[in-house]
């Protein structure tokens, strides 16, 4: 089943020449086939369409190219930026061009007249930082900024929480160089009344024609244009004048309709010194829609609405969980964001004083969380922003959806507009989500419907024209934020009438003729409600799959794969983990989107039989280093290093392991055997010539030394065996994995010795062959034996559980494997009790610590800072708070935090040969110039770095690895800080 097309015209080329010219013509990176195809058919939105080819551009010469060979081939052409559209902008039937990854730097920046020009690639928070050092940034926050393209936001009209104060874009673009349809490259900007001089004969033409087409309608334009900030739909012919106006305008908004930017000027505004945040609490939600009009009065910056769904989805999601619960007092119906901006904190607080009070005169006592402190305004934000995501991660087939998403209203209608929204809902039998810009009317508001039931796409286009038709009765808009797009162009005659739509298609018309860009959208548009249009078609269903795994907290492996609404917040670069892989190639297909949309059409067909075990598939997976970033950074949960399994599994059953694959999955069980040898084993990195030898034969890189095999493993023998107790105090049980057992011994022993100074009374489990959780055999995809271990350990490690003794780990992905992987395996409440008695090391001494039962002497050290780097899982887990206050347990010891994505050796990942270059640029991304900065001269064997007094902490033994070799530094275990610190 393929994935579905435009109806339009037969395009007039044949697809292979068109490829071929591209490929031959153009220094693009360029693409056909299906699955990169498929990559591009979803933007954020409810649509999906096959596009023809992918073309990403490195230089606006190859814009030029492109645009040439789609005109003579007679191709479409539609420019895409991050594809976070939720309208169904950015995808057509048409040769995708996406300026994401090339084209997105800054060619000019004005600091003394506050303006900048870059390229449309370039992503918003990315600008942001380069202008923060000048005291500038671009007003216009939209929610998605760490992954919002400039290019993007002008064809969108964005707007952003702070429109209030700063406008949309279109108030905000100085111009604009667009590269028209018969390859004519223009400087769109101010235009005089006279039109001034030096301007190109067909470029004043074009302005003419504009001037003309709006004094032949101005009287039209006054009478059905909105009187509201937040319109954003059609095309802008209310900016122009038959005075002097900006060209620019009108084409803010085209949605990629009119011609290809590549380049955009920016108005800056000064960063403001100071700000606050009030949130308000309101027991009906009724009551903050009506508090709005009164509270726009104070001047703030921002009003934003987060309703009570918002609030407990927010509350079930692990990243925000605690933020949440800071700024949340008891279970309100509705909270309102309230922010103020001066250039003193005093009168800044001066404002959000002025909004208690208001409050309480209108009968709200007692209802404003105060936000001060910077930190905790950004994390605030961070859980508004995610509003969208936060909303699609509800689970179960019924979803929130975008398609009256952004109607604006005079805020005075605005409490009675939703309360006869929600009747309208009721009345299709469903319930809506609310969120966003109270301040300016425009709320998000997304009905629970689902768009695989046919009758659920009826109920769709009713409560759509239900919806837009009150709007009109308010003189509202039926767009406030996010465009026309699919959604929307077929009501603009209800909106604006039949002259106003012509006027639409004369614009187009002027600027292309032959409708080469992204056609169908804003005029001559298909139905919102064409189900062939739809991600969910017809004739959707999944292939026939024996999933390996548990999936049915999620509905299935299906529905799991599905949780993906392709917002694209895994594109984001920092900070946090996700998705350390597309930061470094910034592709989209090792994206976790890109992946979970290959994963999507594969199980259900559309990518052709057998595409789940396919070459391409592989390859998309290839550089998923199942760091579990998304796991915890996913706002809807996606869990693309558990995704990855399912697809090794697949794959290796039909067709098998490579040698180098073996080696690592069953490591465990050959590992008691080669560790008798490993003096010999560790010389494949003594011996010249052997690590090429090696990389020859299994693909281990020569780039990178081994593991080496410890010379006395870590092994409950003697008087450690099971039933022997070490210490008098608590019983805990410390397991050794099989890395902390074979290679990194040296920290099972300082955990043994410091858990024994702090008075536990130590079990260290001993078995017919050693405990492993499976880790390796899930690595490659071999669930069967990996489950084989699981059952091993459990039979192992569970009389303890139920006895409620805690079991302790070293090794962050081992001991994080019996919370996520083995309840995924093993079926059971057996299996759901060691999870939940299982802790890593520091969080079972944290935990201790916080109740008052730790008594651990430690001393000083001569090392003054500590450097940490978090292992993914322990970020995945939210287990690097633990961390954290078990090193600050160190008297006088400093710890900071390095910011970081996965280190890049992830498990064996970095050690293979076609991934040694991968591995280090992700580690220099950010680990590695961390770690050189903070730190001075060579390190020697104590865990320092020479004469900087400083620790380097890493708690993974890939980590450490990675460490050693890019940064020649050691790094420590938490137990071997500890181990040093404490007085025995």
């Amino acid at each position: 089943m393929e994935a579905k097309t435009l109806s339009r015209p037969a395009i007039a080329t044949d697809g292979g020449n068109l490829e071929r010219r591209l490929r031959r013509e153009t220094q693009a990176e360029i693409a056909f086939d299906r699955f990169t195809r498929g990559r591009y058919a979803t933007d954020a939105s409810i649509y999906q369409i096959m596009p023809l080819g992918v073309a990403i551009p490195r230089t606006e010469a190859d814009v030029a190219a492109i645009i040439q060979i789609a005109r003579e081939e007679g191709v479409p052409v539609l420019p895409r930026g991050a594809g976070t559209s939720q309208c169904g902008q950015t995808v057509n039937e048409a040769l995708v061009v996406d300026c994401s990854k090339y084209l997105r730097n800054v060619t000019h920046l004005d600091v003394e007249n506050r303006r900048v020009r870059v390229q449309p690639g370039i992503v918003l928070d990315h600008l942001n930082k380069k202008l923060r050092g000048h005291g500038l940034f671009f007003p216009v926050d939209v929610s998605p900024s760490n992954r919002a393209t400039i290019g993007g936001m002008t064809g969108n009209n964005s707007c952003g929480s702070r429109s209030i104060r700063y406008g949309n874009m279109v108030h905000n673009v100085q111009s604009i160089d667009m590269t028209m349809a018969d390859g004519a490259a223009y400087h769109f900007g101010p235009v005089e009344g006279n039109l001034g001089k030096d301007l190109a004969p067909d470029y004043v033409d074009l302005v003419q024609r504009m001037r003309g087409l709006h004094a032949r309608e101005a009287a039209e334009i006054a009478a059905r244009y909105p009187k509201l900030l937040r319109k954003v739909g059609g095309y802008n012919i209310d900016f122009l004048s038959q005075d002097a106006h900006n060209m620019a305008q009108l084409l803010v908004g085209s949605e990629g309709t009119l011609g290809f930017f590549t380049g955009v000027e920016l108005n800056l505004q000064r960063l403001p010194n100071h700000r606050t945040l009030g949130v308000c609490h309101f027991a009906r939600f009724y009551d903050a829609m009506a508090m709005t009009q009164h509270i726009v009065t104070l001047n703030p910056t921002a009003v934003e609405l987060v309703d009570r769904t918002m609030i407990d989805l927010a509350r079930d999601i692990p990243a925000f969980r605690p933020i949440v619960d800071r700024f949340v007092r008891g279970e309100p119906d509705a909270l309102l964001l309230v922010e103020f901006a001066d250039d003193t904190l005093e009168a800044a607080q001066r404002d959000l004083g002025r909004l208690i009070e208001l409050l309480a005169d209108h009968g709200y006592p007692v209802a404003v969380v105060e936000a001060v402190d910077p930190k905790f305004q950004r994390e605030i934000w961070e859980v508004r922003s995610s509003g969208l995501n936060i909303m699609m991660s509800m689970k179960g087939e019924g979803k929130p959806v975008s398609f009256i998403e952004d109607c604006a209203v005079p805020l005075e209608d605005l409490a009675n507009y939703t309360d006869r929204l929600t009747k309208v809902f009721h009345k299709h039998g469903t319930t809506g989500t609310w969120y966003a810009h109270a301040s300016v009317g425009c709320l998000h508001v997304r009905p629970i419907l689902n768009l695989k039931d046919g009758g659920d796409v009826k109920k769709m286009r009713a409560i759509a024209e239900e919806a837009f038709a009150m709007v009109r009765e308010y003189k509202g808009y039926h767009s406030g934020e996010h465009g026309d797009g699919i959604v929307r162009s077929e009501f603009h005659e209800q909106m604006f009438g039949r002259r106003i739509v012509d006027a639409f298609e004369t614009v187009k018309d002027s600027f292309d003729p032959n409708a080469l860009f992204n056609p169908g959208k804003i005029v001559r548009a298909p139905k919102m409600d064409d189900r062939t249009l739809l991600r969910y078609g017809p004739d959707y269903h999944y292939e026939p799959m024996q999933p390996a795994l548990d999936w049915s907290d999620w509905g299935g492996f299906g529905a799991a794969v599905e949780m993906c609404n392709n917002n694209g917040t895994c594109r984001k670069s920092d900070p946090g983990v996700m998705c350390p892989s597309y930061r470094v190639t910034q592709d989209e297909a090792h994206v976790t989107r890109g992946r979970a949309n290959s994963l999507r059409l594969a199980i259900t067909g559309q990518l052709g039989p057998d595409a789940l075990t396919s070459d391409a598939m592989a390859a998309t997976m290839d550089l998923c280093v199942g760091c579990k970033g998304c796991k915890r950074e996913c706002p809807t949960g996606v869990d693309m290093a558990k995704m990855k399994i399912e697809v090794d599994h697949a794959r290796q059953k039909k067709h098998g392991l490579r040698l180098r694959d073996r080696l690592v999955a069953y490591l465990p069980r050959y590992a008691p055997t080669a560790s008798k040898i490993g003096f010999l084993l560790n010389l494949r990195d003594r011996v010249p010539g052997l690590a090429w030898l090696s990389e020859k034969l299994l693909g281990f890189s020569a780039k990178r030394p081994l593991p080496s095999w410890s010379a006395d493993p870590f092994l409950p023998t003697g008087d450690a065996v099971e039933g022997a107790i070490e210490g008098s105090g608590r019983e805990i049980v410390l397991w050794a994995d099989s890395f902390t057992t074979w290679f990194d011994s040296e920290n099972g022993r300082a955990a043994l010795r410091v858990l024994k100074a702090a008075g536990y009374r130590v079990h260290l489990p001993k078995a017919e062959r050693p405990i492993c959780c499976g880790r390796t055999f899930l690595s490659v995809g071999k669930v069967e034996e990996a489950r084989e271990e699981a059952r091993h350990l459990l039979s192992v490690l569970l009389p303890y559980a139920k006895r409620g003794v805690p079991i302790i780990g070293l090794e962050p992905s081992c001991l994080l494997s019996l919370r996520d992987e083995i309840p995924s395996m093993l079926a059971g409440e057996d299996a759901k009790t060691l999870a939940g008695r299982s802790f890593l090391f520091e969080e079972f001494l944290a935990a201790e610590s916080k109740a008052g039962r730790l008594t651990l002497p430690l001393r000083p050290l001569p090392e003054k800072k500590a450097l940490l780097h978090g292992h993914c899982h322990q970020k995945a887990f939210g287990a690097m708070g633990a961390v954290e206050t078990v090193l600050r347990l160190v008297p006088e010891l400093e710890v900071e935090v390095i910011e970081s994505s996965c280190c890049g050796m992830a498990g064996a990942f970095g050690l293979e040969a076609e991934h040694y270059e991968t591995s280090m640029a992700m580690a220099e991304l950010t680990l590695l110039p961390a770690l050189r900065a903070g730190t001075s001269g060579r390190s020697g064997t104590s865990g320092t770095s020479g004469t900087s007094g400083t620790l380097v902490v890493a708690d993974g033994t890939s980590c450490r690895h990675q460490i050693a070799q890019g940064a020649d530094l050691e790094a420590l275990h938490v137990a071997r800080i500890l181990d040093r610190a404490a007085t025995f």
